[in-house]
């Protein structure tokens, strides 16, 4: 089995390194963001990508959502300080199989990518009952979401608004005018009915289109 790892904290990444390389899995790549995992995960053509949900530049979810989108054959193994089952469910939907808490032990890692291997979905025991109750009696965030989806150029635009750029940064940025970031915002607000930019934010992080650590 070929793995990436993507973790902002290189420690961590080194300790899941001697785990895997002393149960047999081969490392073929590391990133320290998720642009970065976008690009190593395309580059080395992993099994499965060990991914931590709250990366910097691009979240986890966003990237997940991503290289799912690219490379549908790569499996995501989730990794998270966060227990909230809206969190779980939000990286399941972007097409993640597994999650894990971060202070799980290092066999539970292996269980993880054993299951994945095989197709199965793998929660950690102590989050399963959470996103299980959240599943039967809450909304899932698809459900959450406008009729109107968003394309890839506005979803890029709610992220760079969510993380508190300018209209002009946002140009500089996309390479693209002001005046047509001030079209992508008005179009975003009418299709979301949305009536301001703290509801913007909302729901860009709800549907983890922002790189702010949760």
């Amino acid at each position: 089995m070929k793995v990436v790892l993507a973790d902002d904290q290189r420690i961590l990444r080194d300790g899941l390194r001697a785990v895997l390389t002393a149960a047999g899995v081969e490392v073929v790549g590391e990133a320290g963001d998720g642009d970065a995992a976008v690009a190593e995960v395309e580059r080395s053509l992993p099994d499965v990508v060990v991914i931590d949900v709250a990366l910097p530049k691009l979240n986890g979810i966003e990237a997940t959502r991503r290289l799912k989108a690219k490379m549908p054959g790569t499996h995501v193994v989730a990794l998270s300080m966060n227990s909230d089952p809206r969190n779980v469910m939000a990286m399941l939907e972007a097409g993640a199989t597994a999650y894990l808490l971060k202070d799980a032990a290092a066999d539970e890692l292996l269980t993880a990518l054993g299951a994945v291997s095989r197709g199965e979905t793998y929660l950690s025991p102590a989050i399963a009952a959470g996103v299980v109750d959240h599943a039967l009696h809450g909304r899932s965030l698809a459900s959450c979401a406008s009729e109107k989806p968003l394309s890839a150029r506005e979803r890029e635009v709610v992220r760079l608004i969510a993380d508190g750029k300018s209209s002009k940064e946002i140009a500089a940025v996309l390479h693209i005018a002001v005046s047509t970031v001030d079209s992508h915002r008005r179009q975003i607000m009418d299709k979301l009915n949305l009536r301001n930019i703290a509801d913007l934010t909302k729901y860009a992080i709800r549907e983890g289109l922002t790189s702010a650590e949760r």
